[in-house]
């Protein structure tokens, strides 16, 4: 009877870890949400993150199967992030692409993949948006082409207002603005130095007045002139003599801190690109700013401004959700997103069919544009190493630190690239 007992007693106390074993097992995830597949989607855009979440948001309720998970980083760091992700079999499944060389390297590295088999309707974008998706090497497209960017003159309106200015026709007019806003206490241009790819913005923004914009261009990526013409280094000269007008200790001014300058309504110029509009409106909703395409010595000659392709979106050779993340491409490629950058971001859209009709923003630059040069080192000379990007911003940052003179930039630039450019070693 003990033995029973105890036997009884044993099988007691066996049904409750029974039961227990059974309810951790109705805790596991189901079926259902097991199979919700995850995309991972960088970004190089932390003050945009808002903006994509909103949108992924769109994309998973008309998607319920997939969730987009976004990661942005600095982009700054962007790059060697990305590269050492994509190197080591991981990495994002969709992500924001650089354009023409930068998208090239990675391209050639097989980090990307080809894009015409799943979204034929790139076969609709324009010639000059594919330029800066499609790969040299291969000749195949490697990217959706999202935005374009244009680089100008943004200024403070009411500041104008306030000291009588009126847009400059010319380089001596707008030196003479720089000198009143200085008079009467204003930072004239918020650029500084300490990041050298601003200085590459710099450049685009005013670099054509001097060197003779496509004129030039085209001239030198035929290999007709090169870095060491004279109105190349005269340029060099004229960026350098607007040290005066810039912050001081202008060489420690990064670009957060040019940003701050502006939209604080401390400084009443900014050499910036496009992109910058949405930002600096969420920074400061009162700000009232326009923008200008800087000019030349002459009136008669017609301003330029920069243009480029900026950003793509592109897709890891390596994912294993090949079908979700085209899903998502095609949605980052429709109208809808498209015109949700330029009503939310403020930016041009490669997008076929995107109504840019009843943005004042975008009109405003949509009309600079009819005068525009590529622009010059990203567009023309990222493709091979050290880039045209790399070997400016380098001799730039000596020449506006005071340790090179920019006839000796100009030779560092022509030298480094003529070390690989065929046209250049005729």
């Amino acid at each position: 009877m003990k033995r029973i007992l105890i036997l009884c007693l044993l099988m007691i106390t066996a049904f409750p870890m029974v039961f227990a074993g059974g309810s951790k097992e109705a805790a596991e995830p189901t079926a259902s949400s097991a199979a919700k597949t995850v995309l991972q989607f960088w970004t190089w855009r932390p003050e945009d993150t808002d903006f994509y979440n909103k949108q992924i948001a769109l994309f998973e309720a008309q998607n319920p199967g997939i969730q987009v998970v976004q990661t942005a980083h600095k982009n700054t760091e962007y790059n060697t992030i990305l590269t050492a992700a994509l190197s080591g079999g991981s990495g994002p499944d969709v992500f924001q692409g650089r354009a023409y060389g930068g998208l090239a390297t990675f391209a050639d590295s097989h980090y990307l993949e080809p894009l015409e088999q799943w979204l034929p309707e790139l076969k609709n974008y324009s010639a000059s948006a594919l330029l800066g998706a499609t790969s040299p090497t291969d000749g195949k497209i490697y990217g959706s082409p999202a935005v374009s960017q244009t680089v100008f003159m943004y200024y403070n309106k009411s500041v104008y207002n306030e000291l009588g200015l009126e847009i400059p026709r010319t380089w001596n007019a707008l030196i003479a603005n720089f000198e009143a806003m200085k008079k009467a206490g204003y930072l004239p241009l918020a650029n500084g130095a300490k990041d050298g790819w601003t200085l590459e913005t710099m450049l685009g923004g005013m670099g054509h007045a001097f060197y003779g914009a496509n004129d030039f261009y085209n001239a030198v990526i035929k290999g007709e002139t090169n870095f060491m013409d004279p109105r190349f280094i005269k340029m060099i000269e004229k960026m350098k003599s607007l040290t005066p007008y810039m912050p001081d200790l202008f060489m420690g001014v990064g670009y957060e801190d040019m940003r701050a300058d502006f939209f604080n309504e401390i400084a009443g110029h900014i050499i910036a690109g496009s992109y910058e509009a949405g930002f600096f409106k969420a920074q400061n909703p009162d700000l009232d700013f326009d923008m200008f395409a800087i000019p030349g010595e002459s009136a008669s000659v017609p301003a330029y401004v920069s243009v480029y392709a900026d950003m793509n979106f592109a897709m890891n050779a390596a994912t294993k959700n090949k079908e979700a993340s085209v899903k998502f491409l095609k949605f980052l490629s429709s109208r809808e997103f498209g015109n949700a950058m330029i009503s939310d971001l403020k930016m041009i859209s490669s997008v076929p069919g995107v109504d840019a009709g009843d943005d004042a923003f975008i009109a405003r630059v949509l009309e600079l544009q009819k005068n525009a040069t590529p622009f010059l080192f990203l567009v023309g000379f990222r493709y091979q190493q050290p880039t045209g990007s790399s070997l400016w911003q380098a001799a730039a940052q000596g020449v506006m630190a005071g340790t090179l003179t920019p006839a000796a930039a100009a030779k560092q630039i022509q030298d480094g690239i003529a070390s690989y450019y065929k046209p250049f070693q005729k």
